[in-house]
Order: structure tokens, then sequence, then C-alpha cells
């Protein structure tokens, strides 16, 4: 009796890592690739191990379980594998829940028609931008884009066509400007670029990148939204401003490139206008 008892947790013992290894190669489907990936091709191969050995324990011990105290390491092995089983079960659901929120916090921050940050995340991020320049004494500035005769656009081809022009700026901007750069919708057609630790020199230069960039790269126009139009070229206008002197909070530094963006369409559009004094 006791002989089947002991062989009979050790073949559960099996199944239960068996079970196990399902939970592991979901739960690697969710993982990138790279290093927390690895790690898991590791438990998985250790699992293995754990399963020949407990194959070989059946017959090398068959028959030798004549005792209650021979139980113990057959129980072992059933409750280690139970606990590998729990184990990465919970670590599957963990996953799982981190990427479901992780989804959520980037729908909350992001555009859903640009792709880029939205206007919360915009606020949020410039507020933090400004207390940290004030703090410690930083340079920031923000760029502030609008496309040029945008409503000519919609009202021409349609608020579909006009969509896929702002999808492709955002993208556009998003490729031209750095990896430190922040990138949101700021309402509109209008996009803001926060620029962290840049003087307003710089923050012009890239201004004036941009809209080169912007002014010779055609964007496409899927078919099915109109037959007649493949690329569409258009040109935006560019207001620079400066935390410092002239902005010495939030407010002001939206305001004055408000103010420069305004002043650029006035002067004839597709042009960069700065909207504080280059030592600023």
């Amino acid at each position: 009796m006791l002989h089947f008892i002991a062989n009979g947790l050790v073949a559960v013992g099996i199944i239960l890592q068996l079970l196990a290894l399902r939970p592991v190669r979901r739960l690697i489907t969710l993982l990138p690739p790279g290093r927390p990936r690895f790690s898991w091709y590791v438990l998985s191969s250790l699992i293995f191990i754990f399963i020949i050995g407990y194959g070989a324990y059946i017959p090398v011990f068959w028959g030798s379980h004549e005792q209650f105290a021979d139980l113990v390491v057959p129980a072992v092995f059933f409750l280690g594998a139970c606990f590998v089983l729990v184990v990465n079960l919970l670590s599957l659901e963990t996953a799982r829940d981190v990427r479901y929120m992780a989804v959520l916090e980037r729908e909350n921050i992001t555009d859903p028609v640009l792709g880029i940050y939205n206007r919360r995340y915009l606020e949020r991020r410039l507020a933090t931008e400004v207390a940290r320049a004030s703090r410690y004494g930083m340079t920031l500035s923000v760029l502030l884009i609008d496309i040029d005769h945008f409503k000519r656009i919609n009202d021409t081809y349609g608020h579909p066509v006009g969509d896929v022009v702002l999808r492709g700026l955002a993208q556009l901007i998003v490729n031209t400007v750095r990896t430190t750069d922040i990138v949101a919708r700021y309402g509109g057609e209008e996009i803001m670029v926060i620029t962290p630790s840049t003087p307003v020199k710089t923050a012009a230069q890239l201004a004036e990148r941009l809209r080169k960039a912007v002014e010779e790269a055609p964007l496409a126009i899927p078919a099915d939204l109109h037959r007649e139009l493949d690329k569409m070229r258009i040109t935006v206008s560019v207001g620079v401003a400066c935390f410092g002197r002239q902005a010495v909070d939030m407010k002001e530094l939206i305001q004055n490139a408000d103010k420069a963006m305004y002043q650029a369409k006035r002067e004839g559009r597709n042009r960069v206008v700065v909207g504080c004094a280059p030592d600023a």
C-alpha cells in the first residue's frame, strides 16, 4: 500500500510539473525579448530536469517503500511540484495584470488620433520640467507647431484625410526631434515639443530643422481615403519660447510660444519665430 502511495505522489508530481510548463510558455510570449524571457527559458529547462528526476525516482526506488518514513521524499516531491505550479500561475497572472495596467496608462496619456502624448500628459510633464528648471537653474524651451492652412485641407479633402495628415506630421516630428524631447498634442492641429535642458538658440535650430523636414517630406494618403491624392505636402509655423526672464511660469511659457507661432503665421507662414531673446 505504501508503495502505491509513494509512486502515486511522484506520478502526480510529474503531472503537476507538466502543467506548470503551460503558464511558463504563455508568460514567455508576454515578455519582451531579452533577459526576462531568457530567465523563464532557464526555468523551463529546470522543470524538464525535475520531470526527468521524478521519472527516474519511480523505477530506481521501486518496492523500497516499507515504512511511513519512506513517504517523506515522495511527499516533498509532490509538494515541490505544487509549489512550482502555483508560482508559475501567480507569475502569469501578475504579468497579465502589469501588462493591462501598462496599456491603460498608455491609453490614458496618449492622443487616440495622433498617437503621441495628449494634453493631460503635456500639462503634467511641462509643469514638472518648469519646476525642475526653476529649482536648479536649468534651461528649458518649448516649440509650438501649427499646420498652415489646415482648415483648407479639411474643407477640400475631408476630415479623415486631415486626421491622416495630423498623424503623419506627429510621426515626422517624433522621428526628427531628439529622444529626450517630449512631443504632445496641444490642441486641434497644434503640437508642442518640450525640450528639457535646452537653450533657446538650440531649440530654434531644432525648430528650423523640423520646419524643413516637414516642408520636404510629402505625407502619404491612403487610396481608400482619396483616390486622386497619393501624397500631400504641408508646411508648418513654429513658435519657440524659453523659460527664464520672459516667462517665469508655465502659463507665460505657453503664452509666449503661442504668440510667437501666430507671429510666424502673420509674417507669411512656413517659418520659425523665437519669442524670447537668444541669450535668455
